[in-house]
């Protein structure tokens, strides 16, 4: 489900605690290109985007020989966005679960 179909029944304040949190918890675009840079060999950046399981395939295969981590820049962009949307609805949840 989308997070504004979610968001359209809160109050401001609720939402002002979503937006202070998600500043807080957020991922980082800038943040997993440089781990991809400097770490993608051993999946640095897949475990920062929350993807412990293929961050250690990557670590135990050397990032697939370096041909997965090279094809990796290609994806981290939309993994983070999945993480940050997966967190989103996680707080939106918690916030209605209060009300």
């Amino acid at each position: 489900m989308d997070t504004l179909l979610l968001k359209k029944d809160l109050s401001a304040e609720q939402l002002a605690i979503i937006q202070a949190e998600m500043n807080n918890k957020q991922k980082s675009k800038g943040i997993a290109y440089a781990l991809w840079f400097f770490l993608g060999g051993l999946g640095g950046h897949r475990y920062y985007a929350g993807s412990i399981g293929m961050g250690v395939a990557m670590t135990l295969t050397l990032g697939g020989l370096g041909f997965w981590a090279l094809l990796d820049v290609f994806f981290i962009g939309k993994a983070v966005e999945k993480k940050n949307e997966a967190i989103e609805k996680d707080l939106i949840m918690k916030v209605k679960s209060f009300a």
